[in-house]
Parts: C-alpha cells; sequence; structure tokens
C-alpha cells in the first residue's frame, strides 16, 4: 500500500512539472491585490481593501472583503461602475466608515455590519482623501483640498465654476512647488478638517497656506487619548521645494493656536522629517518617525518618544543601524511592532521600550500593514515574495509563529513555473560585501547558456527586496527565458546607514563599481550566464546608470548587448531645474549648480556622449515631473545623431510608472521584444 502511494505521489508531481506554465502578463494583470487590512475591535472580523485590474476595460477597480479571522468571507462592499477602499471600524464596532467615489467625488460612508445598511456621511464639495476615528468615535478627522483663502466650500465651488468657465487656460505661478508627480498645483492646500458624528459640523483645523498632511515625506495625524487635541505633520518652511523640515503640531479639535511639537531637545533640532505620530495606549507618550539631517531625504528614520507630561525626548533606535519604516504600539504600553528594511526584506520586529532592544518576529519576504488586534493576542500583515502576491497573514506578537488568512492568488499561480530567488554576496569598491538576488527562467537546465538581464534599482536610495511588483516582476522578465540579476550596491537601504550614504555626491563612482564588480561577479561564477547575451535594465536612478553605463562601457569586462533606461536623468544640469523636490539634487550634489558644479559636470552622463555606441531602448512617461520626459529625449537623440540603434518610446498619459493596464501591456511587450532582438536565444 505505501508503495502504491508512493508510486501516484511521484506521478502527481511529475504531472505538476509536466503541466507547469511560464508566467504571463495576463497573470500579473490579473491578481487580486488585497491591501489595507484592519481588525474590527472584538478581534473577530477583518476589513479590507481588494484591487483588481481589468485589462478590457483599461481600468482599476477596488472594493471592500469582510473576513472573519479564518479568512472565511462574511461581507462584500462592492458597487459595478465605482470604487469603494480605506476601510476604518469605529472604537465601538457597531459600524464600518470607508471610502467611495460614487457620488462623483470621494466621500465617507458608512456600513452597518448588523443591518447590512450603507448610508453616505460627509458631503465636502472637493471630497475626502483619507480620515481617522477620535477613540471614543464621536469625531472623524478627515484631509480634503481647499483653496486657503475661502472660508465655505460654496466659495470653493465658485472658483472653481469661475475657472473652468474662463477662455483663459494659463497656469501661473509665483512660488516653487508648482507640480508635483504628475499634477499642476491647482493653487489649493490639504487641510484637516474635524467632524462631529452626531451633527456633522465641521472644523478646518489646519487653515492658512500650507500642506497637512505635507506633500512629500510627511504623514499622519491623530487625536489625544481625551480627544481634545488633533496631532498631526506639517512644513510651515518658506520654500517647501527645498526643505524636508515636517514638523509635529498639535491644535485643539475646536480649532485654533497651533503648538509646535517636535522642538529642540537636548541640543537636536529636528530640522529633517517628522512625522505618523501615535499616542501610546496610556496616553503618557507620543511616538514619532525623525530623520534628523536637514535636505537628505534618506537620511536613517528613528523612532522618537516625546513624554508628554515633562516634554522630554527620548530616541529608541539611537544604537539600532537601520530605519523605521512604520510602527504599531502594543496595548501593554512597553512593546511597539516595527517595519524595517533589512537585507533584502521587509522584516517585522518587536521594540522593548524599556531595553530599547530589537527581536526579529517575521524575517522572510516584503511585509507591510502591521496592524495590532485590541487585546495584543495576535496581529495582521500583508505578505508577499517574488513568486506571490500579497495576502494577509497573522502572528503571534510573543512567539513569532504565522498563520495565512488569505489566500486569494494562490490557485491562479499553482500551474506557473516561478523559480524562488537566490541570494549572494560578493565583493564590492571597497572591497566590502555586497548584495544581491538571482532569478532563473522557468524548466532551468543548469547545462544551458542562459542571456542575462542585469536590474538596477531606483531611489538611489532603494533596494530589491524579496516582494512582488506590479511593474518590474522579475519573474515576467524570467519567464522570457532570461537570468535575471538583481543587486543592491552602496546607496541600497537596508544595509546600514552608512552604506547608503555613500552614494551621495558619488553617483558614478563607487556605486558604479559595485555593478561592474556585481556583473563580473555572476558572470564567471555561474557557466550558465551567457557572457555573449547581456542586458541591463533601469528606472529613475536605475535609468540614469543605464545612461551612465552607456557612456562607460568600457570599464566591463564584459560588455552589454543592450539596455533599456525607463524614466532615467541624463542631463544633471536640465534635471536639476525641471525636477519639483529641489531638497533631493541639492543634497545629492551639494548644492545648486551655479553655486557648486563639481558633482554635476563629473557625473552627469550627457558629458560622455562621445562614448555612446550601445543600442538602448528608452521609456518615459510625458506627465513625469520627477523626471522630465526631456530626460528621454536627449539620450535619444544623442544615439541616433550618432547613428546608434534606439527605440523612443513616450507614454502622454503616464507619469513617472506606466500603470494603465493597456500601456502596462505594451510597455512589456515593447522590452521583451527589444530584449529578444539582442539577448535573444539565436
Amino acid at each position: 500500500m505505501k508503495k502504491l502511494i508512493l508510486i501516484l505521489s511521484l506521478v502527481l508531481l511529475i504531472s505538476i512539472v509536466l503541466i507547469a506554465r511560464p508566467m504571463q502578463f495576463e497573470d500579473l494583470v490579473n491578481c487580486k491585490r488585497v491591501s489595507d487590512p484592519h481588525c474590527s475591535p472584538d478581534g473577530e472580523k477583518i476589513a479590507f481593501t481588494m484591487r483588481r485590474a481589468y485589462l478590457d476595460k483599461n481600468s482599476y477597480s477596488s472594493w471592500i472583503n469582510i473576513i472573519d479571522e479564518r479568512g472565511k468571507e462574511i461581507e462584500q462592499i462592492k458597487l459595478d461602475s465605482f470604487s469603494v477602499w480605506h476601510p476604518r471600524w469605529s472604537p465601538d464596532g457597531e459600524k464600518l466608515a470607508y471610502l467611495s467615489d460614487q457620488t462623483g467625488t470621494s466621500q465617507i460612508w458608512y456600513y452597518y455590519p448588523k443591518s447590512d445598511r450603507k448610508e453616505q456621511f460627509t458631503d465636502h464639495y472637493t471630497g475626502v482623501n483619507s480620515f481617522v476615528w477620535s477613540n471614543k468615535g464621536e469625531k472623524i478627522a478627515f484631509t480634503t483640498r481647499v483653496y486657503p483663502d475661502c472660508k465655505s466650500q460654496q466659495a470653493i465651488n465658485e472658483r472653481d465654476q469661475k475657472q473652468e468657465n474662463s477662455q483663459v487656460n494659463a497656469r501661473v505661478y509665483e512660488e516653487l512647488m508648482f507640480r508635483h508627480w504628475d499634477r499642476w498645483w491647482d493653487h489649493k492646500r490639504s487641510h484637516i478638517f474635524v467632524i462631529n458624528t452626531d451633527n456633522k459640523k465641521m472644523t478646518d483645523v489646519t487653515p492658512g497656506d500650507h500642506d497637512a498632511p505635507p506633500i512629500s515625506l510627511g504623514s499622519g495625524y491623530t487625536f489625544s487619548p481625551d480627544d481634545s487635541q488633533l496631532f498631526f505633520t506639517s512644513n510651515h518652511d518658506d520654500v517647501v521645494a527645498t526643505s524636508t523640515n515636517n514638523d509635529i503640531w498639535s491644535v485643539p479639535v475646536e480649532g485654533g493656536q497651533l503648538e509646535l511639537i517636535s522642538d529642540v531637545c537636548s541640543g537636536r533640532e529636528f530640522n529633517g522629517s517628522d512625522y505618523a505620530p501615535q499616542f501610546s495606549p496610556d496616553g503618557s507618550h507620543l511616538a514619532f518617525i525623525s530623520m534628523k539631517r536637514a535636505g537628505y531625504e534618506s537620511d536613517k528614520h528613528d523612532l522618537f518618544l516625546k513624554n508628554m507630561e515633562d516634554g522630554s525626548f527620548t530616541n529608541l533606535t539611537q544604537g539600532f543601524d537601520y530605519s523605521i519604516s512604520s510602527y504599531e504600539w502594543m496595548p501593554n504600553d512597553q512593546e511597539i511592532l516595527c517595519r524595517v528594511d533589512h537585507q533584502g526584506a521587509y522584516k517585522i520586529f518587536k521594540l522593548d521600550v524599556s531595553t530599547k532592544e530589537f527581536e526579529p518576529l517575521i524575517k522572510e519576504g516584503y511585509n507591510s500593514s502591521i496592524e495590532i488586534s485590541s487585546s495584543g493576542d495576535k496581529f495582521l500583515y500583508l505578505y508577499n515574495t517574488f513568486t506571490r502576491p500579497s495576502e494577509i497573514y497573522k502572528a503571534d506578537p510573543q512567539k513569532g509563529d504565522f498563520t495565512q488568512v488569505t489566500s486569494y492568488n494562490d490557485a491562479s499561480f499553482d500551474d506557473v513555473d516561478m523559480n524562488a530567488a537566490e541570494e549572494f554576496w560578493y565583493k564590492g569598491a571597497k572591497n566590502d560585501r555586497v548584495y544581491g538576488f538571482m532569478i532563473k527562467p522557468p524548466n532551468f537546465d543548469p547545462d544551458k547558456k542562459y542571456p542575462m538581464v542585469y536590474m538596477v534599482h531606483g531611489g538611489p536610495q532603494g533596494a530589491w527586496h524579496n516582494g512582488w511588483h506590479y511593474r518590474w516582476n522579475p519573474e515576467l522578465w524570467a519567464a522570457q527565458g532570461f537570468v535575471l540579476v538583481l543587486v543592491n550596491p552602496r546607496g541600497s537601504t537596508g544595509y546600514g546607514q552608512e552604506f547608503k550614504y555613500e552614494i551621495s555626491k558619488d553617483w558614478g563612482g563607487k556605486v558604479f563599481t559595485d555593478l561592474e564588480k556585481g556583473q563580473k561577479y555572476v558572470v564567471e561564477n555561474y557557466d550558465f550566464i551567457d557572457e555573449d547575451n547581456l542586458a541591463a535594465a533601469g528606472a529613475s536612478f536605475g535609468g540614469y546608470m543605464m545612461n551612465w553605463f552607456e557612456g562607460h562601457m568600457d570599464a566591463f569586462e564584459y560588455p552589454f548587448n543592450t539596455l533599456v533606461n525607463h524614466d532615467g536623468a541624463f542631463n544633471l544640469y536640465s534635471k536639476y531645474l525641471t525636477t519639483e523636490e529641489l531638497w533631493f539634487p541639492e543634497w545629492e550634489f551639494d548644492g545648486p549648480f551655479w553655486k557648486n558644479e563639481k558633482y554635476y559636470k563629473k557625473f552627469s552622463p550627457h558629458n560622455y556622449i562621445e562614448n555612446f555606441n550601445t543600442p538602448m531602448l528608452i521609456i518615459h512617461g510625458e506627465k513625469d515631473f520627477r523626471l522630465d520626459f526631456g530626460e528621454g529625449l536627449m539620450p535619444f537623440t544623442a544615439l541616433r545623431r550618432k547613428g546608434v540603434p534606439a527605440k523612443l518610446v513616450l507614454f502622454p498619459d503616464e507619469d513617472h510608472w506606466v500603470q494603465k493596464p493597456k500601456n502596462s501591456q505594451f510597455w512589456h511587450e515593447t522590452i521583451f521584444k527589444w530584449l529578444n532582438q539582442y539577448i535573444g536565444k539565436k
């Protein structure tokens, strides 16, 4: 009998292997995108947002699922032609508030589980972008965009109507930060309103010509334990385009005088970004994340406490060399769960407040959206890897034992052949260790030779993580028959602050050496990589590095056959004058170029056009205001003027990323066709 079972098992295993197929674009676009899980106060239900792309409609839709802690679906809030998202339970658990755009603007709605009833709560002219409940459930704070000098919704409406009816379409500005990411400034500011849940009386508690929360880097707002004050993040510097000085402020919920919370302590001035305020459960301390250095958006993210009785500050993570991405208080006031970027993964650590010691709980994969139950006996989180999209998991905060709660995408990938990423280390520019991932194609045969694609991440203070990606999905690229290599050179996050810091003012220096050595290491140490069929690809800083590779190909012992450049910087002078967040180039290149030209001149790829000889595919979004699409036009013009094969693809309706389903499909098809032309199997 045992022999028969063994034979049947082997037959089943062989059958699975035989029917396994490479990943296709449709697998990527059809994923159910699970996000934003929230546990009901009694711990019995989980509400979360589900999002899907629809290729035939070239659009997305989102809805809310409510499940029990075993993953069984209880209720679904879904509208055919509209989206719902951002579920938040009321403190008493009697209703679920959420956002819906079914009236034309996003507004707060209520869902009552006991009666299955839904009703609209807010009706603000400019809509609601986000919201939080007060501790007692008697108030809700929400954000919206308003003209700072308009005192009523009617006044905002009248100004909007006047502009819409005007025959003049000119944009007029006198301030910097006149556009951001993909939108031109509409002269409105993000303000926080507090609304009473009984009579719907609203108060703008952050009036004035400032954004709250700020337009970039900072986030978060919360009620004080007694609900009398609102604590929030805002930048009040004169020129926000050159400032990362987001601060924590407080204001009475009825409106009134603002108070600066992140002020000077023990000689430290909070000149960097301070954000994400949260009170300890007993209300004695306010926690927030803080970056120390002004103008440096990638400084270490420390977790601070402010004693609300004596005003003193404590840096809980001073002796911890990694940044805190987000955090949540445990109900016992003595422990905090922290999300930490650490060596190719986003891990979950438990921090002891009194000892400042960290204990790793969830060590693998890409983890996010930590949500702790009110009893503290479990916490929820999202988990994904290179081979699987996000699903909800729950874990024991004391032992770290975890269980998968949802499995919406598992069946879709049961017959897809994907290889888990393999990790490797090699010696970089300073003979120190540099980390990388390798992903092999489906049906991999170690005795065969495979073309390689060498991916360079963006940032530059970013990293490749063992996580699912909807735009640069290495498994989908590997499914084309390529070996994918992704390394985290200096400048990458998750390897200590000094390693991250070493890329600033050195964009084409040690980081380039790290990348060159990494390419040489994998080619010479993995016999299945075909050294005659090599390509490199990258976006943002990765796109910049493609332009740098183009002008410095002679540094590679194994030159690339072709390069793929998505939204990459080409001319650092023009980049400075067309980007919006000016603190970034001023930190990375030591000021404006007219005050200090050294690093602009040394590391701008346009100065090396004479060396351009490698075919390049260039892709850019025309609504990318971080890196203007002119940065894509310039290398294309230079290459074609020199007679080097190049292709330019512009997306008029995309920004720094390509997100619309049909555009994404075209993006993938174009890249894979280009790569097969230069490194495909001959």
